[in-house]
């Protein structure tokens, strides 16, 4: 995506999905289905983390965090479809989303963002203005972004390929790489203990162990989905009204206090000291912590992926993002059976719940307030250690203190 952009690279990793979908409905062995599988992943993984840079770069300040937010919807529809129609039938649903998706993409203008790094600024004056219109905000924050570009690039040189390499190896000494770097670590950490990719993939067994009935793990499964397509939803409205840290450590601290009571009740239900009859009553407590996760927790990493890299470093950002995630998503899914086995229900989400807290504590010291801020003011802050309006008021609250002084 650096070095051909967002839209054609966007386009291009459509592909393999679409050539895996295919695979799929014409299957007649596992090797041909495995195969399928991986080209369908490529296009996932990839568009995970580029789809969030693109809205971070295509939306306004305003509109970018319910947008990033509504990226977590999906699940549902899938397990709603899969559990109806044969599989065949899903590899053609999924086939049509894809087609459509790469019809969509072909329609966009380039980002104004890379544009701009490649010294292309009438292409992205023109690209900016279709996207976000020409009022005033909207041109300030273009100059803005425009003026920072010609700084960057006046002080680069024309590397080769070696350059390139040390360029990327460097990267890990800088501060406004590793900072944002470590914020995505804890927010994808955070994302995963809360269970979201967990639960639903093995809530046969986590249904079992609670209620002793898994024969209705299906509807369990279904109604955390559309727990967090709601919650997801909702969330998006609320990211317009609510700063972006008080909505992660708000619902945050009720989800830890939430999971902390469920696993207190399993622990006292598992050593005979409270009855087993009200199992609907930890079923219910978990359906609250998903509401109060997807309010929050589980959106707020992809958000940040979309905000909080510099555009300097926003393709080695993405990719070493996009190791994080998924190497999060499988430590989480191929340990779990193990925890189950071992530590049952309750051990397991105490595992989580304290993974939880050390994310959110780490976040809110690291964590800036992106709520509002052009993708300029939050990479500035990245480089100087704080947003420029705040810079200025330093400046005038020390230049007033001298004043008062003399």
């Amino acid at each position: 995506m650096e070095q051909w952009g967002r839209k054609t690279t966007h386009a291009l990793i459509i592909v393999p999905g679409i050539l895996g979908w295919l695979l799929i409905y014409f299957a007649t062995d596992v090797t041909t289905l495995m195969a399928a599988r991986i080209l369908c992943d490529i296009s996932a993984g990839a568009s995970l983390v580029l789809g969030a840079v693109i809205i971070g770069e295509y939306t306004s300040p305003q509109h970018r965090g319910m947008f990033l937010s509504l990226t977590t919807i999906g699940n549902t529809l899938v397990h709603l479809v899969g559990h109806y129609y044969p599989w065949r039938t899903v590899a053609i649903f999924a086939l049509v989303h894809h087609i459509v998706a790469f019809g969509i993409v072909c329609t966009w203008p380039e980002s104004p963002a890379w544009l701009a790094t490649k010294c292309k600024f009438n292409q992205s004056e023109k690209a900016w203005m279709w996207l976000r219109g020409n009022d005033t905000e909207s041109r300030i924050e273009f100059d803005s972004m425009i003026t920072a570009q010609k700084l960057r690039l006046s002080k680069r040189e024309n590397p080769n390929l070696k350059a390139h390499l040390l360029n990327f190896l460097q990267k890990s000494t800088k501060k406004n790489f590793m900072k944002p770097l470590l914020i995505i670590f804890f927010a994808e950490m955070l994302k995963e203990a809360c269970g979201r990719n967990v639960f639903p993939a093995y809530a046969l067994q986590i249904m079992d162990d609670i209620t002793g009935d898994n024969s209705k793990s299906f509807y369990y499964t279904l109604t955390i989905d559309l727990i967090a397509t709601l919650s997801a939803t909702f969330s998006s409205a609320l990211v317009r009204v609510v700063k972006r840290r008080t909505l992660l450590f708000v619902t945050g601290g009720a989800s830890l206090a939430v999971l902390t009571s469920i696993c207190t009740y399993l622990y006292l239900t598992a050593i005979d000291v409270v009855s087993k009859d009200r199992a609907w009553l930890p079923v219910s407590m978990f359906m609250l912590y998903f509401v109060l996760t997807n309010l929050g927790c589980t959106v707020t990493p992809l958000a940040l992926l979309g905000e909080v890299f510099p555009v300097a470093h926003r393709g080695a950002g993405s990719a070493m993002s996009g190791l994080i995630m998924g190497s999060f998503l499988m430590i989480c899914l191929k340990v779990t059976p193990a925890m189950l086995l071992s530590v049952k229900v309750y051990g397991t989400f105490a595992i989580y719940d304290v993974a939880m807290a050390t994310c959110l504590v780490a976040l809110y010291f690291i964590l800036p307030e992106t709520k509002d801020r052009t993708l300029q003011e939050i990479e500035d802050y990245f480089n100087h250690g704080r947003f420029v309006g705040e810079e200025k008021d330093c400046d005038d609250k020390e230049e007033n203190t001298i004043m008062l002084v003399s």
